[in-house]
């Protein structure tokens, strides 16, 4: 996948430009050199190829659908943001293009996959983007670098071209979702980029809806528990507290909240993840096996089952997926938004991040996986730093199709931070 940066002109969409243009009035971090710029994280748009050295020398054919969306709000293609091989690292780094620092300590990871779209973003180079989302891959960057990130109910934006392609019969574990410093500026991509498309068999005509303050106060808030979840650090669980202690000062009613059925869905997640997609890249690089990457070589040895996933574990897998939506859905109906951590820590140094089990990402993320196998919407928002000053944001969870109640919860913490802060400046 590669990133493309974009600079917003005055947008087609009549409700977003009036957004953005009340936001260049009351924001100058929006308004500064870049006359506020917007990016969007798209894989291979036309004439760019993904960061693998196999692909180095080809070049994508067709327009993607959300290009052509965002040039019809008056986008301008700047260039390209940095992810893993084929996407599948919480880490920024590859054997092209080399690694990407975390603008807020330059020795620690931007995250992955889109890390380059949160660096970016972070470090003032534009206002917002794009990126993808197959186990917390906009959410967890988001949360590093300190900046906002939705990933939206699959279907809500349709993920025509993306590479690797979203088609198949598990094509609801990923999806794009907008990263950008404010809310607002997510909920303005948002807005631009939902819409059914013929090219995504899961994109609905699902229309945006708008919520007033008043509906606002009478949502229960869970903060989510759960024994799968593991172990956070200190700071994560008061930067949870944090927020949830603003939400409960604007009047929401806040509760403990247990899931019963997160250690399965980590399970699924990762027999999806891991034994499945594997098997469809091994073909993929079949021949090219010394061209990729250290850490993705890393994730197809872990994910590699010694026993080949058979057609009736497949079939048994994604039946139990739909049952286990089914009951957490059941379980959220008096309780439509739960408030968690985005992963356990904050960003982690340069090579730290791995597959191995016990203290790998399939530990360490799954605040963040979860939601990918059951199919809902959740947004990370910066709200406190570590004691080495890195970001730590909290993550809001919503019910299918419910984004836009998630992100009024989440513009509720924000409002009750703060205005957002860049980063240092500092030498590399």
């Amino acid at each position: 996948m590669l990133s493309c940066i974009w600079m917003a002109k005055a947008p087609a969409n009549k409700r977003a430009q009036r957004n953005l243009l009340h936001r260049e009035a009351d924001s100058s971090a929006l308004s500064m050199a870049f006359h506020s710029p917007s990016k969007v994280a798209l894989t291979s748009p036309p004439g760019l190829a993904p960061p693998a050295r196999f692909f180095a020398r080809t070049t994508s054919r067709a327009p993607t659908l959300l290009l052509s969306r965002l040039k019809s709000a008056g986008a301008i293609l700047l260039g390209n943001t940095n992810t893993p091989e084929f996407l599948m690292a919480y880490e920024s780094d590859n054997l092209l293009t080399g690694k990407t620092c975390n603008p807020w300590n330059l020795s620690h990871s931007s995250g992955g996959s889109s890390g380059g779209e949160a660096a970016a973003i972070a470090a003032g180079f534009s206002a917002g983007g794009v990126g993808s989302d197959g186990g917390g891959s906009i959410r967890v960057p988001a949360h590093f670098c300190g900046i906002c990130g939705l990933k939206p109910t699959p279907g809500r934006i349709p993920a025509t071209g993306h590479f690797p392609s979203g088609a198949g019969a598990f094509s609801w574990i990923g999806v794009v979702g907008p990263m950008a410093r404010t809310i607002a500026d997510v909920r303005s991509l948002f807005e631009v980029m939902a819409g059914p498309d013929p090219g995504d068999a899961l994109s609905a005509p699902v229309p945006l809806r708008a919520r007033h303050e008043t509906d606002l106060r009478s949502v229960r808030i869970g903060i989510l528990e759960s024994g799968a979840l593991g172990r956070v650090t200190p700071e994560t669980h008061t930067a949870v507290e944090q927020a949830a202690k603003w939400l409960a000062d604007c009047g929401f009613t806040i509760e403990i909240f247990r899931l019963d059925v997160l250690d399965r869905a980590l399970d699924l997640w990762w027999f999806f993840f891991g034994p499945v997609i594997s098997h469809l890249f091994r073909q993929t690089v079949a021949g090219h096996e010394t061209e990729i990457s250290p850490m993705f070589r890393e994730y197809l040895s872990y994910a590699t089952s010694d026993n080949p996933v058979t057609l009736d574990q497949f079939i048994a897998a994604c039946t139990e997926r739909d049952l286990l939506r089914a009951k957490i859905l059941r379980q959220m109906q008096d309780t439509p938004v739960l408030l968690s951590p985005v992963s356990s820590a904050p960003a982690f140094r340069h090579g730290e991040g791995n597959y191995k089990p016990g203290t790998g990402y399939r530990d360490t993320m799954r605040h963040s996986q979860w939601l990918n196998l059951a199919g809902f919407p959740g947004v990370s928002v910066p709200v406190a730093h570590s004691n080495e000053g890195l970001p730590i944001g909290v993550q809001i969870i919503g019910r299918p199709f419910e984004e836009d109640l998630i992100l009024k919860v989440a513009e509720a913490i924000e409002d009750a931070r703060g205005p957002w802060h860049p980063p240092p400046l500092q030498a590399s």
